[in-house]
Formats: C-alpha cells, structure tokens, sequence
C-alpha cells in the first residue's frame, strides 16, 4: 500500500489515497502505522475518498484507532495533497468530514500549494451538542479537577469536543500529566480535546494541546480554532489573533459577520513509501 507523510505545524498524519488504495481495517491501521517504533509514526491515518456531496471525502483515525471528526491540519494537508498530485485543478474546494462539509481557499507559489485557509464553519456553545455536562450554555466556568490541581474550563465544539483553560505559561507545564486525566473525565461523554492556553495579548495565543485519543501533539487546528472563540467569549483577545504552537503558527479568525472561523496555516510533504505488513 503506497502512503504519503505530511504534517501541518508539526501535527503529522499517514495519508492514503483511498481513491486508487483499498483499506479494510482502518482502524487498526491506524494503530499499526502510527506506532513510532515499530510502524510509521504519526498522529494517525487519514483517507482521501471519493464523496457524493463535495470534491472530495476526508476519513481520519488517531494513532489509538479512534474516528476522529475533523482535523483542521489534517484538513489542509488533503487540500495540498489533491492540488499538487494534480487530483484537481481548483484554487477553492469542497471536503466531506464527519463535522460536515468545509471549503478550503489553496494558495498557489510556483505551481504547489504553500497555505491553505479553512472555512471551519461556526462553533458550537450548546453544553449538550458540544457534548459536555454542564448546567448552561455556553460553558465558561466549567470546574475540573485532575490529581492537585483545579481547572476552570471554557468548551467548544468545532466537530469535535474541546475544553480550554488559562494557565501562567506553557512553556513547562505538565500537560501528559493533566491532560490524560481531563480527556476522559465523565463530563465528556465523548473525551475531549483539552487545551492549556498562556494569553499574550490581544492578538498572540501561547497552546498547547492534548489530543483525544493520540496524546500531546504539536499542533491542533480545531484546538486553535476553539481556544480563539474561548478567548473572545472571555474578553482575553481581539476576533484574529495568532496562535503558536509547538510545531508553529496558525492564523485563526472568527467573523463577526457570518459567525464562521476561519483557520489559515501551512502544509509539507515529508516522505512517501510503501506498507507492507
């Protein structure tokens, strides 16, 4: 089976172009591949499908076998990969996800794809849609606590669930130790992504991010999406506002206008080869 490596900001997935390869298992794929040792490496699988509603069917699996919803670096990597493997020659194009249907904006140098902005569609603030178990919505003031320290959690669904907190700095903080107990607390039925956030000013986020089901990443576009709106919603920054990552820099923006977040990032090829096992 031929695959290809890419990553967005560090978060890195195994691409498959489910229109000329066949996967039956996908996720325990995912397992095998991403493993660091002894497959690929990665933070999971993702498969670039044919779809019925738009250009094109995106399907991704975290490294622990797990469906994720969307992924907006995983996202953007499928946009270069279909433009620059001559799949399609649009400048502007239509993804099927499980989080519904996203229009990516290509931005061409030299004949490839350099970046790529995401229409992410509006964020959901319902307690029960995001899915969280919480009192009202929007959840602002959500208390955890995980082993000696307490949390106040802003949640947000961007597709997928994420729940953002403020910490001093994130250059040393014990994110594995914290985040793997937040993920699965019993308020998320379904896990949640979990963001530890350092507000710079009124326009840079410091992140860092636990991902449900792959553990500390280098980045999260749904994550950085989620932890813009929880900024606004908490007076901490302006509507645009850079966010950095471990793996590098997002461009987030929620329009005032159409309530619709707007992410805009990079994507790289890294390597391809052949699985055999």
């Amino acid at each position: 089976m031929n695959f290809t490596k890419m990553h967005g900001c560090g978060n890195d997935y195994i691409y498959i172009n489910g229109f000329s390869e066949e996967v039956d298992d996908p996720k325990d794929l995912a397992i095998q591949m991403s493993d660091r040792h002894f497959g690929i490496g990665g933070d999971g699988i993702v498969l670039i499908l044919p779809s019925e509603t738009a250009d094109f069917r995106m399907r991704m699996f975290n490294a622990d076998g797990s469906e994720a919803e969307m992924c907006g670096n995983a996202i953007r990597c499928v946009g270069k990969y279909v433009y620059d493997k001559n799949m399609t020659g649009k400048e502007v194009i239509t993804v099927e996800t499980l989080a519904g249907i996203k229009t990516l904006e290509l931005f061409i140098e030299s004949q490839v794809v350099k970046t790529v902005r995401v229409d992410m569609g509006e964020p959901i603030l319902e307690a029960e849609k995001i899915p969280v178990i919480a009192e009202k919505s929007p959840v602002m003031d959500l208390l955890m606590t995980a082993e000696d320290k307490q949390f106040i959690m802003t949640c947000v669904s961007m597709g997928n669930p994420h729940a953002i907190t403020y910490i001093n700095e994130t250059d040393s903080f014990a994110v594995e130790k914290y985040g793997k107990i937040l993920e699965v607390d019993s308020q998320f039925p379904k896990k949640a992504n979990i963001e530890f956030v350092q507000v710079i000013n009124k326009n840079e986020i410091n992140m860092r991010v636990w991902e449900r089901g792959s553990g500390e990443t280098l980045a999260c576009g749904t994550g950085a999406c989620a932890t813009l709106v929880a900024c606004v919603l908490n007076g901490k920054t302006d509507r645009r506002a850079t966010v950095h990552l471990l793996g590098g820099d997002l461009d987030i923006e929620w329009n005032e206008e159409t309530n619709h977040v707007f992410l805009t990032g990079p994507a790289e090829f890294v390597f391809k080869g052949v699985w055999f096992k």
